[in-house]
């Protein structure tokens, strides 16, 4: 397949914009159309925690993530590989983004060292050592197949000096660079063997400072990629700063290009942050939080434990129409928690990815009907984020 036949297959279509900058598109991709804004369902180790692929496809999720760091040390990206790649091995028809593992190896601060080169780590498993290069990251995604796979780059800590940010930031670009160059090479590769190609993502670094995040996109949007993404948020920078970056950042991405919000967040964040133009997210947050007894409605969130449900015979929220809340009350889903039922778990994840993926819909529906503005006001006046 040639690079234009791989353009085509990762083609971003508009389909309506707000006064706002929120957009509504439909990315193209070998294993379907993925419509957005959209909220990508986290599989860090090719399963989304207590659901099975058939629970998403009723969920109708587009695209969900796995990670190049988790699967690579287990069960191996070459195993995977053998096993028909991602799609193949946990029987997945839609499409895949894979993360480079630049975050998770940036969260072993005590067990790993950067250099030019890569990054040295150990791992979290067995102590075993083991190098990421942009060249290694872009062979182990290559090998797990999916259709969207990030750069390799430096998740820069919160807080950094203005030095040590744009050094980071730098650093990221020349792996960026290297990751191209890897990934072309092995893009040609693939074509010749068959398989679907495979869209290389840019991640946009600086931290919290205007001035680098505008370098770092720019020099990314010079290698003309089929998306960009904002890295390095949500680590711990104050929730204004965060924002402020996305509005900054947001102006020097190219207009026809998915733009894509790493790791965050809350419902808020995603209504704030689609509204400064984001096309993409994803997060463990609603996953993380069910299997925690938190769950999300759309007046703000429930903690199921709490001796107050334990009579309630209501549904968690009576205007979503997910199995969850049509079939159990309240009282029930917290005996589960109460007991460390399964049961529980699995309920409680179902009823929060269908409730984050219904919000990314109505986000979308209100942004081609024009309504956007007054979507938000209410959305605003509704959910209590707590």
């Amino acid at each position: 397949m040639s690079e234009s036949d791989a353009a085509t297959a990762f083609q971003f279509d508009l389909v309506a914009e707000d006064p706002s900058g929120a957009r509504a598109g439909v990315l193209h991709t070998p294993h379907g159309p993925i419509e957005t804004p959209v909220f990508m369902p986290v599989g860090t180790q090719a399963t989304v925690k207590t659901l099975t692929q058939q629970d998403l496809l009723d969920l109708d999720a587009r695209v969900i993530l796995g990670n190049a760091y988790h699967l690579y040390l287990r069960p191996g990206h070459e195993r995977i590989g053998r096993l028909g790649g991602l799609h193949g091995f946990m029987n997945w028809p839609r499409a895949i983004l894979t993360d480079s593992g630049g975050f998770q190896v940036f969260s072993l601060e005590e067990l790993r060292r950067i250099t030019e080169e890569g990054v040295q780590f150990q791992s979290h498993l067995d102590g075993s050592r083991h190098l990421f290069t942009p060249e290694s990251v872009m062979e182990i995604e290559q090998a797990l197949g999916a259709d969207i796979i990030m750069a390799f780059d430096e998740c820069t800590p919160y807080p950094a000096t203005p030095e040590y940010a744009r050094k980071s930031m730098e650093r990221t670009q020349r792996w960026m660079d290297r990751c191209w160059s890897q990934h072309q090479t092995l893009a040609a590769n693939r074509a010749n063997s068959g398989r679907p190609p495979q869209a290389l993502f840019g991640i946009v670094q600086g931290s919290v400072y205007p001035d680098l995040r505008r370098q770092s996109a720019r020099g990314l949007v010079d290698l003309d990629l089929p998306g960009y993404a904002i890295g390095g948020l949500a680590v711990g920078e104050p929730r204004e700063d965060m924002l402020a970056v996305v509005e900054h950042t947001v102006p020097h991405l190219p207009r026809t290009k998915p733009r894509y919000m790493m790791g965050v967040g809350l419902p808020q964040d995603l209504v704030d942050c689609v509204e400064r133009g984001v096309d993409m997210f994803d997060c463990v947050i609603p996953t993380r939080n069910a299997r925690n007894s938190t769950l999300f409605t759309s007046t703000g969130r429930v903690r199921i434990r709490n001796a107050a449900h334990a009579d309630d015979d209501s549904p968690i929220d009576a205007q979503c129409s997910c199995p969850t809340c049509t079939m159990h009350h309240r009282a029930y889903i917290r005996h589960l928690f109460q007991t460390n039922e399964i049961l529980g778990l699995r309920l409680a994840t179902y009823h929060n990815v269908h409730f984050y993926l219904t919000l990314m819909r109505q986000m979308r529906a209100s942004i081609i009907d024009g309504k956007f503005a007054a979507w938000c006001t209410e959305f605003r006046a509704t959910y209590q984020g707590g």
